[in-house]
């Protein structure tokens, strides 16, 4: 018999708001954040045209406000961020259902964009495993570049397959809210798009 798995998507979909975004106003303040997005503005215009990649506009955020950032102190930002803001953006309907899958005995897999580093102490907390983007670090300082691919459209996908022998795992459903998470809902049995969002019923994608 296989065994089950349900793959989720992180922002948007477990919680509420995109968690870069609200990491980087926790670790920087308000006002370093929005100096920061206007002087980014011609890579995310380049990005919304599409003469940049996703990965490539994620990296120059990452180099605008993190470059430099010795790891130790990096870390210290992730533990706060996920242990004071971190439970308040998670979706109360998204973790019913992620409970009521492993009460089934279903594995419950967190696959996300979002670098793995404010994320992977929530997911040891309640009891799913974890798929991200990974960030370089030299000489004990963050460099603002991501390890490998952004985890992110198809890269969901080999990351899934990398981790998980599907000839052994039956991915039951999975729950995404955007367009970079489509690749990943075509492989569950059932998808479900936009699922736990407000007045949203667990519709079948």
């Amino acid at each position: 018999m296989k065994k089950k798995i349900a793959v989720f998507d992180f922002d948007g979909t477990i919680t509420t708001k995109d968690t870069l975004l609200e990491f980087i106003k926790f670790s920087k303040g308000l006002l370093a954040f929005y100096l920061g997005f206007l002087l980014s503005c011609p890579f995310l215009i380049a990005y919304k045209l599409k003469i940049i990649s996703n990965q490539s506009a994620k990296e120059k955020i990452l180099k605008k406000f993190f470059r430099g950032t010795p790891i130790l102190i990096f870390k210290q930002y992730c533990f706060d961020f996920s242990k004071k803001v971190l439970p308040k953006l998670i979706r109360k309907e998204a973790m019913k259902e992620i409970e009521r899958l492993q009460t089934d005995g279903v594995t419950v897999v967190i696959v996300s964009a979002s670098p793995e580093n404010w994320i992977e102490s929530w997911a040891a907390k309640t009891g799913t495993q974890l798929i991200a983007s990974r960030m370089e670090a030299k000489d004990g300082k963050i460099t603002g570049k991501l390890l490998g691919k952004n985890c992110h459209g198809n890269e969901k996908v080999k990351r899934i397959c990398e981790q998980y022998d599907l000839s052994k795992h039956e991915i039951i459903a999975a729950y995404g809210d955007s367009r970079g998470d489509k690749p990943m809902l075509s492989l569950a049995a059932k998808s479900y798009y936009k699922p736990f969002q407000v007045n949203t019923k667990l519709t079948i994608y």
